[in-house]
């Protein structure tokens, strides 16, 4: 997979096939072996600033697996995966319905924070009216409800993402991460993996972007069914949320570099990840 067709991907795509996403509350997968988990890919094959590679088969990711079919489950079980790292809440696993049970793979729960977290919130999402949505989303509150979460999430979540990188690096691969989208979280703890072993930059904006194809976009929910719950306007003043946007991932890395002054520091004094630790991480994920 080229990560310059995933920019491509990302970038050409169109408004209607965006309402089309929302409208629809089936739309399946075009990964063939996935009918009901959204989102899923392998990030292998990223190029590293030294010439490497990150490994086919090693790093996963998607949005959550409580609708996977008994076939999806068969996929994932195939992939030999040793941990799965599911980043939602307690409010997304009532939701959605905890993961299917994959035999012999270890399933780590560690919540991240939403961006769009809050009961109030989401209920807001789901049944408010045009008015209500205009007031909590409208004059770019949507756009700064997300920068805000993507830069709280790289400074508040240091312990989390600690976590997750030491584990890699020990013994938990193959790895999928996911959270419910595999957008937000998942795509954050996606892009400090590929930090740490020294991923392209351009490349990994290029895969938190490939969230974007319609066929891999979160489903959101609303209670009404009437044509004006998801007017033109509404789907406007929604798209903040559910879009992968380069600015918010550019947000969480200007908060590396203001915080830590730049990515070693960050993965070093925020991350507590050594050297040899760090080393040990691209034997396991790099070609």
């Amino acid at each position: 997979m080229s990560y310059r067709r995933c920019v491509s991907a990302g970038e050409s795509r169109l408004r209607g096939e965006w309402e089309e996403t929302f409208v629809t509350q089936q739309v399946p997968s075009t990964e063939p072996e996935l009918a009901g988990v959204r989102n899923f890919r392998d990030v292998g094959g990223l190029p590293t600033v030294d010439g490497r590679r990150v490994r086919q088969g090693v790093l996963f990711r998607s949005g959550h697996l409580a609708h996977a079919t008994a076939q999806d489950a068969a996929f994932l079980a195939s992939l030999g995966l040793h941990t799965i790292f599911d980043f939602r809440n307690a409010a997304d696993q009532r939701l959605e319905g905890p993961d299917v049970e994959l035999p012999g793979v270890r399933n780590v729960n560690l919540p991240l924070t939403d961006p769009a977290d809050g009961a109030e919130f989401w209920r807001m999402v789901r049944d408010g009216d045009l008015d209500q949505l205009r007031s909590i989303l409208a004059d770019g509150r949507g756009v700064d409800r997300m920068v805000t979460s993507y830069r709280a999430i790289i400074k508040d979540r240091t312990a989390e993402h600690s976590r997750v990188l030491h584990a890699l690096a020990e013994d938990s691969v193959p790895a999928l991460m996911h959270c419910a989208a595999g957008k937000d979280r998942a795509g954050l703890s996606i892009a400090v993996t590929l930090l740490a072993v020294g991923v392209e930059r351009e490349a990994i904006v290029a895969d938190y972007l490939e969230s974007n194809a319609t066929h891999r976009r979160y489903k959101v929910r609303r209670s009404s069914t009437s044509p004006s719950a998801y007017s033109p306007e509404v789907m406007e003043l929604l798209n903040p949320l559910f879009d992968a946007r380069a600015e918010y991932l550019a947000a969480a890395f200007e908060t590396i570099e203001e915080t830590w002054g730049g990515v070693d520091a960050y993965l070093e004094q925020g991350l507590r990840l050594a050297p040899e630790t760090r080393e040990r991480l691209r034997e396991r994920l790099l070609d």
